[in-house]
């Protein structure tokens, strides 16, 4: 079997719904990422034998197969194709995974592995009619609307559903939103976040040919405090935990990562950063729906031969607070191994874009504190979740 390693993972800065980002079209925006990936390596992008893309709605802007639509609109070669692929949340880890594995099996010498989500230009949910709709003739839907006697259901109920089995209060679920701010903030001011991030450009304003650069994440708030948080109200009108505080922000934002196999990387002359110890996906129940990262990180530490202990830094996406709580309430993480620089309740959940925006992190993470192992893992809609385990690769 070939050995995958990851070149290069980078991420654009991530924007709050309605934000920078707000007049970029999700084609340009990846597409320049795809192009800054390729340049800052000096990799030909000819010898590119497949772009793997997540993105969850694929609908207006990004319908259609956005990734090979992205790879086109950067002036990239045509000869290269692209696919677009959902696992809901985790559909760019797991594009991340499919790229590992099609190294792996010789199918693949060189791959990029891509996620994308413009959640202001394309609202969450907007696959099942538009925003908002009820999803009454959806199977899955159904399944949760018989077991529980409700119009509609949601991704909050669910989390609000593991708050309350796993134990957990509103100020439990609010600390840990306070935490995730100041570890973001923290690691933005000193430098951190900059080994990470690429800068994009931008447009003003709808139609517009006037760009800007846009460099930093604006989901960061560092006038937060936990009495701030507290005052914030419930969500929806039949939630008591889960506000907007100790949830992700929506958001918008592409992330890539360079994926070869390790002879192909040492023929160009290019260091790899990591490499791939082991993967897991897994399915649990839809109806709660984000425990998956429990589960999977148990799998995939027992494919890896690991154990908590071994792993020095976990990236577990901050959905909600509650369910990165309830994870390490079952794994036993420590907690200062856990999302240092922050996660999606500071940063935000660009949907198509967190697996690779992750990985990115999670290198960075790797490389900043010189440790070894890192385990990523994702909850995501209808009861699944990924999870995988990198190796940092000495210089």
């Amino acid at each position: 079997m070939f050995e995958a390693v990851i070149v290069d993972a980078v991420r654009t800065p991530i924007g709050r719904r309605k934000g920078s980002l707000a007049f970029t079209h999700p084609v340009d925006l990846l597409g320049d990422v795809l192009k800054q990936l390729l340049n800052r390596n000096g990799v030909d992008p000819v010898s590119v034998d497949d772009v793997l893309v997540g993105c969850v709605d694929q609908v207006g802007d990004q319908a259609a197969n956005v990734g090979r639509n992205a790879w086109l609109s950067a002036g990239l070669p045509e000869t290269v194709p692209a696919v677009t692929l959902d696992r809901q949340c985790g559909s760019s880890l797991q594009a991340l995974q499919f790229a590992a594995q099609g190294v792996m099996s010789g199918a693949y010498g060189m791959v990029i592995a891509a996620g994308v989500e413009s959640m202001t230009r394309v609202p969450m949910l907007s696959t099942i009619g538009f925003a908002g709709t009820p999803m009454t003739d959806d199977l899955l839907n159904r399944y949760r609307l018989d077991q529980w006697n409700r119009k509609f259901f949601d991704q909050a109920l669910g989390a609000e559903m593991i708050a309350k089995q796993w134990g957990m209060t509103r100020e439990d679920l609010d600390r840990f939103g306070l935490r995730s701010h100041q570890l973001a903030l923290a690691a933005r001011q000193q430098g951190v976040l900059e080994k990470e991030i690429i800068s994009v450009r931008a447009r003003v304003s709808e139609g517009s040919k006037e760009t800007r650069l846009f460099t930093e994440d604006e989901g960061i708030r560092p006038e937060t405090t936990l009495e701030k948080m507290m005052s914030l109200a419930p969500a929806f009108a039949d939630l008591e935990l889960i506000t907007a505080g100790n949830a992700s922000q929506i958001s918008d934002a592409a992330s890539a990562a360079l994926v070869m196999e390790k002879g192909v990387a040492e023929r160009l002359g290019l260091r790899p950063r990591a490499r791939f110890v082991a993967f897991s996906v897994v399915g649990v129940n839809p109806v709660t729906m984000l425990t998956g990262p429990i589960p999977a990180t148990k799998r995939v530490l027992q494919r890896a031969g690991l154990s908590v202990a071994d792993i020095d830094l976990f990236e577990v996406n901050e959905a909600f607070a509650s369910v990165v709580l309830a994870w390490q309430k079952e794994i036993g993480a420590v907690w200062d191994r856990v999302n240092v620089h922050g996660g999606a309740i500071a940063l935000g959940h660009p949907l198509g874009a967190t697996g690779t925006r992750l990985t990115a992190t999670l290198l960075n993470a790797l490389e900043t504190r010189n440790k070894r192992y890192g385990l990523m893992a994702i909850c995501e809609g209808g009861g699944m979740a990924n999870a995988a385990i990198l190796e940092r690769m000495e210089s």
